[in-house]
């Protein structure tokens, strides 16, 4: 295979409401797609970096510097046996993982067509339909927050995830708790937190948390054992886990009792597929996380999930939990409550509309052997 031509755009896309966090608030998905052609077949990557640093240091600006004056250049009019070797072509250039991640996984899905195979299918995946949590941002209120969930719940929706800061979580876990003692409830701080709330941290054991995720600093793994050993609730690591090597410590010291995969946060889909297999030697639970990302991302998260070590509900959820219009079609969708089918088509599975994608484009950079 022959990467001949690399078109990289960046769009906009208003989001249905807003999502808040820890670390702010996004009304606009702002990201970069990344379409390989082969001369054979075309692959799609989304990269999930934000328009602001916030939760990585990368952006759609620096990615798009990055693919245009590094990695694309890199690959371009190379001959790659298997998408594999996209990773080890790429390691000299310094982090920059989620821009890597968009140009690996559109040549993931790229060579899966070419082969016939979806793409989950061409990653080893075994599972024909996988189940679906959520993620409830930031809201005014507590009712606010409890009437969304439970208009989740009603959706079917297998797991509940409710973003926390200091402030905005013992009570409001609370809240939940006694409105819905027995639905699988987790909480994710994005770093909010430091070692010397110990004291305030261990007050969530007292409301059955599924698990904690990332409740302290975005680049730590030794606070978080010190932390984990207090802990009844199980930590869930996210942003610390940029590798298979950063999980591999974080097992080794008790930092955590899960991990978070993100294909983007990794670098790529073979990153993401070793380190789940890696957990699964070590009987450690890995999910999906989302970054909001719009179809080719959402399709992305699916395909990965299908792998044997993926145990827990992702935040893969329908694209219309986000995107009045998506850019794929057929949208990502329920088959039943809390149910979402891993696509059998070639690649990822879905057509991307490119008359939608123009649409949402504000900038566009073409590259060609």
């Amino acid at each position: 295979m022959k990467i001949k031509r690399v078109i990289i755009r960046r769009l906009q896309m208003r989001m249905k409401e807003p999502f808040e966090t820890s670390f702010g608030r996004e009304e606009e998905k702002d990201f970069l797609l990344v379409r390989v052609d082969t001369g054979h077949s075309e692959g799609y990557g989304e990269c999930t970096a934000s328009l602001a640093p916030l939760y990585s240091e990368e952006t759609t600006a620096t990615a798009q510097q990055m693919l245009t004056t590094w990695f694309v250049p890199a690959l371009l009019g190379q001959e790659i046996a298997h998408p594999d070797e996209v990773r080890q072509r790429l390691r000299p250039f310094r982090r920059n993982q989620m821009a890597k991640a968009a140009l690996e996984t559109a040549i993931w899905d790229a060579f899966a067509k070419e082969q016939g195979l979806s793409l989950a299918k061409a990653l080893g995946g075994n599972k024909a339909e996988v189940q679906v949590g959520i993620s409830v941002g930031i809201q005014s209120t507590t009712l606010q927050l409890l009437e969304k969930i439970e208009g989740y719940l009603l959706q079917g929706y297998k797991r509940i995830k409710v973003k926390i800061r200091p402030g905005w979580d013992l009570e409001i876990l609370r809240a939940i708790r006694k409105q819905f003692p027995e639905i699988a409830l987790m909480a994710d701080a994005n770093s909010a937190y430091r070692l010397q709330d110990l004291d305030h941290l261990i007050r969530l054991d007292e409301f059955g948390l599924t698990m904690i995720e990332q409740p302290l600093a975005h680049d730590d793994i030794i606070d978080h054992a010190a932390l984990q050993a207090k802990l009844q609730t199980p930590i869930c690591l996210d942003e610390s886990i940029h590798s298979t090597e950063d999980a591999k410590k974080a097992i080794a010291v008790g930092a955590c009792q899960v991990i978070n995969v993100k294909v983007g946060r990794l670098g790529g889909l073979t990153e993401a597929r070793e380190l789940q297999a890696l957990c699964a030697q070590q009987n450690t639970p890995v999910w999906c996380g989302g970054m909001l990302e719009a179809g080719v991302g959402r399709l992305t998260n699916l395909a990965v999930t299908s792998l044997p070590g993926f145990v827990l509900p992702g935040d893969t959820a329908p694209s219309a939990r986000y995107f009045d219009e998506d850019i794929i079609d057929p949208p990502v969708c329920f088959v039943k409550p809390g149910i979402i089918s891993v696509p059998e088509g070639a690649g990822i599975g879905a057509y991307v509309r490119e008359d939608r994608v123009e649409k949402f484009t504000v900038d566009r950079v073409e590259l060609s052997s």
